[in-house]
């Protein structure tokens, strides 16, 4: 079962990875090179820092479905990563917006991805680590 939960983290860091290149490098790539007074230089850039944020927000997504989900399946999964998702999206893009002068586009982008990471992150947990049939949690 182990294995299970460790295929679902990494598959989770693959959609992830595909949805913030799609999102960052080219539906935002514009908005981005618009504002670009906005970001550190990319020398500036803490990339350890980013892969502890991840990994974090994975094992936040990976040990809430284990532990509060029952019973575990695809609808569940779903559930479970939309209301994550919403969450990081409403804190990710629409909370530093009503604080930073950021273009609108940016927050709803944000916003957009945030939410789409959880769905993205409870479907994958919800297909690959169900309840065995006839299992009642």
């Amino acid at each position: 079962m182990v294995k299970r939960w460790l295929l679902a983290g990494l598959a989770i860091l693959a959609a992830w990875t595909a949805l913030d290149l799609l999102l960052h490098r080219w539906a935002l790539a514009g908005v981005y090179a618009s504002n670009a007074r906005l970001w550190r230089p990319a020398g500036e850039m803490n990339v350890a820092l980013v892969y502890v944020a991840t990994f974090a927000l994975i094992g936040i997504h990976v040990g809430g479905y284990q532990g509060l989900v029952r019973p575990k399946s695809l609808g569940a999964g779903l559930r479970f990563g939309g209301l994550l998702g919403l969450a990081l999206g409403i804190a990710s893009g629409l909370g530093p917006y009503l604080h930073m002068p950021l273009p609108a586009t940016l927050a709803w982008g944000w916003f957009l991805g945030g939410t789409l990471k959880g769905l993205a992150a409870g479907a994958l947990l919800g297909w690959l680590v169900p309840d065995p049939p006839g299992v009642r949690s």
